[in-house]
Order: C-alpha cells, then sequence, then structure tokens
C-alpha cells in the first residue's frame, strides 16, 4: 500500500476533514499550499477546462487527468469517478481497476442513469456494480478506498429512505465509505451517518449552509465541495471578461485581497 494511500486511510479514522476540488494541476498545486491533508478532483471542474460539459468526458481523458492531479501533489487525491463509465459491472470493475493505477487514493462510484424519467440505476444493479467496484480494487492490491454514492437527492429523486437503504446496501457491498451529494438538513444527516455507522461519511458543502464544526458534530468524517471551487472561478473570470466586452472597462482585474504569487508557489514544482 502506497503511503498515500495509507495517510488517506487514516484521516478516515477519527475526526473530520475536507478535501477541496481542483480542477487541474495547478490548482491542486495551489490548495495543497494550504494545508489541506487530501484532495478531490471534480467531474464537472475537468469537463469545464476542456470545454465539455459535467459527465460528458471520456473514461481515457479522466485517467489521464487523475494521473496529471495524483502526481502534482504529495497528498491524497480522492476521484470523482462518475458512474464508473458504464453501465455493466464487469466494465465498471475493468475501469475502475485503471483508475487504480493512477496514483489515486480513493475513488467513488454513483448510482445516477442521468435519465429524467428513471434518474437512478435499478437497486439490484447498482450493488452489483459497487460489488464488482470492490472486487476491482482487492484484486489491483492497491488498498484504493472506494466510495459508494446515491444520487437521489441530485437526481430528483430525493427520498431519505431509498438513500439510506442505498447506502447500507453499498456499504455492505464493500464501500469504504458512504456518500449522498445533495442531502443538507441536519436529519437527513443524523439518519445517513447513523445508518452506515462506523463507516464513515462524506458530505458535500457547495455553499455557505454548514460549518466544518458543524458537519462533525454530526458525525460526518469527510467534507467535499464539488465543482463550487471551480465554478467560484469561472464566475469571476467571466466578470472581468463580460465588462471587457461589454464597456470596454477593467475594473475586474482589481485586487480581491493579497496577491497570489503564483510564479513562487509553482516555481518550486
Amino acid at each position: 500500500m502506497s503511503p498515500k494511500i495509507s495517510a488517506f486511510r487514516r484521516l478516515h479514522e477519527t475526526g473530520c476533514f475536507v478535501i477541496p476540488n481542483p480542477w487541474d494541476r495547478g490548482s491542486a498545486i495551489y490548495l495543497e499550499t494550504l494545508g489541506f491533508k487530501a484532495l478531490a478532483s471534480t467531474s464537472a471542474g475537468f469537463a469545464w477546462s476542456v470545454g465539455r460539459p459535467d459527465n460528458r468526458v471520456s473514461v481515457d481523458q479522466v485517467l489521464k487527468h487523475l494521473e496529471e492531479i495524483a502526481s502534482a501533489v504529495s497528498v491524497p487525491v480522492n476521484a470523482d469517478f462518475e458512474d464508473g463509465f458504464a453501465k455493466e459491472p464487469e466494465v465498471v470493475a475493468a475501469n475502475v481497476a485503471r483508475a487504480a493505477r493512477t496514483g489515486i487514493a480513493g475513488l467513488s462510484i454513483e448510482d445516477s442513469t442521468r435519465d429524467a424519467q428513471e434518474p437512478l440505476l435499478d437497486f439490484s444493479l447498482a450493488v452489483e456494480r459497487i460489488k464488482a467496484a470492490r472486487a476491482a480494487i482487492d484484486r489491483s492490491g492497491s488498498g484504493v478506498l472506494l466510495t459508494g454514492r446515491s444520487e437521489g437527492f441530485f437526481a430528483g429523486r430525493p427520498d431519505i429512505q431509498e438513500t439510506v437503504r442505498r447506502l447500507e446496501a453499498y456499504a455492505a457491498a464493500g464501500a469504504d465509505v458512504l456518500y449522498a451529494p445533495g442531502i443538507r438538513s441536519k436529519e437527513d444527516i443524523s439518519a445517513v451517518v447513523g445508518a452506515v455507522a462506523p463507516k464513515p461519511v462524506n458530505l458535500l458543502i457547495p455553499g455557505n449552509w454548514m460549518t466544518v464544526a458543524d458537519a462533525a458534530a454530526l458525525g460526518v468524517r469527510r467534507i467535499s465541495v464539488g465543482g463550487a471551487l471551480a465554478y467560484s472561478a469561472w464566475g469571476s473570470f467571466a466578470k472581468a471578461a463580460k465588462e471587457i466586452a461589454e464597456s470596454g472597462s477593467f475594473s475586474g482585474f482589481a485586487p480581491q485581497g493579497p496577491p497570489i504569487k503564483l510564479n513562487e508557489i509553482f516555481g518550486r514544482r
């Protein structure tokens, strides 16, 4: 087991930690300088960086991206591995095996179909996919952590009972960490944490509605922000660019705080 994977596993044993989501090599390096103990990729942030919508990049593109992120920093990286880039468990397993060789310390598999009429995969199939991912990681001998994600609250099916049922099944199928992006109420968060305990839970916090201390008090072990950092960067970029295009002025370049010494930071790499 690599030192990064060992460190990532230890982070999940106690307390609550944040894995912010960089979208390219530079943003990953910068986040590491701020002292974060681990990072996570973002499917949306990466897709936008290559001019694609979320969930519309190929597995080969993502695997290359994961190699770049993981090799850029000395801290563990968790991969947003979307739906495993396949529906069939055996193909998910093959893709997970490839991902385990990129240098990542963890990866997640979700159960979304991206079909508005039937937004979640059939329950039995979803469980088999987690089992297949688990088996692939075990065969790799890597020790990569597997996160099972249930997307109901993101996909238009905000049913906490069904979400808990799925996460319990994913835990039983071998997921090391459980994750239901989109849950926000203290009651729902507590329900998920209690249902899969003692396995750790990842909570998505993409806005200012909960603090790390609040999440920790509810038993959350890990926090990610998804595409929020990338979207924030795009927002600042778009605001400044629109001003130039529409009014010919450049106030969008005004400093928003202390200067970021990017040349100095990247020059040390």
